[in-house]
């Protein structure tokens, strides 16, 4: 209808008889249930409604929220590993979540526009590596603008330009890492046909933040100690 701008199209069977019209109108709806769909399925919570027993809720939620769990651990256990660098700079505990929480916004940005370019087929096997490139270097751009403000912070806030070295180059990593995951990560799932909309969040949230954790903690640890 966008396409060839039309007010209606016919419905015809197998033998080219007319049986039907489709009006914008339905066409709108269908598309509004779409989109409902895609943001709940974003979400992981399916197609459930308000009005779904507990059994069927929970039921919905609990794989993808055990998915969350074990990929929380995993960036606990990269937190681990630099146990001994984070109880000499108390500091980095401070701005550990900013890592964090840029990389997971950027990557979640990166991961919307891809699964919403694969369900109406914008994005194929013929332009993928196109819009990676494209994300990869939208994360580069933004995670240097950021870098910078964060660096500056860094200092002003911990009186060293130490820290906001560390931060600053952390967060380049990581803007360019959520960009590349959160194109990549639907595309591979589709592929092995897995809904995309629906596991892909847990995934880029878990490459972001390994990612930005193991950079942030593992410069620290070069630069400071």
């Amino acid at each position: 209808f966008n396409q060839y701008h039309l007010i209606s199209a016919p419905v015809v069977d197998e033998n080219d008889r007319l049986v039907g019209v489709i009006t914008i109108d339905d066409a709108m709806v269908v598309l509004d249930e779409e989109h409902e769909e895609d943001i709940m399925r974003l979400a992981g919570v399916g197609e459930g409604g308000l009005n779904d027993n507990i059994a069927e809720t929970t039921r919905q939620r609990f794989p993808w929220l055990a998915v969350n769990l074990v990929t929380a651990i995993l960036a606990s256990l990269v937190i681990s590993m630099f146990e001994d660098t984070i109880a000499k700079f108390v500091s980095l505990a401070v701005l550990m979540p900013i890592v964090a929480s840029m990389g997971g916004n950027a990557g979640t940005q990166s991961l919307t526009v891809a699964v919403r370019a694969i369900a109406t087929k914008d994005l194929t096997g013929r332009n993928v590596w196109r819009v990676i490139r494209r994300e990869v270097l939208v994360g580069l751009v933004n995670g240097t603008i950021f870098a910078v403000v964060m660096g500056i912070v860094g200092v002003l806030w911990f009186g060293g330009p130490e820290l906001g070295y560390v931060i600053a180059a952390a967060m380049v990593i990581n803007l360019v890492v959520a960009g590349f995951a959160g194109t990549v990560i639907p595309v591979v799932l589709e592929r092995i046909g897995v809904d995309p909309a629906l596991a892909s969040g847990a995934f880029v949230t878990t490459v972001t933040d390994v990612v930005g954790f193991f950079a942030f903690l593992g410069l620290a640890g070069m630069w400071l100690l």
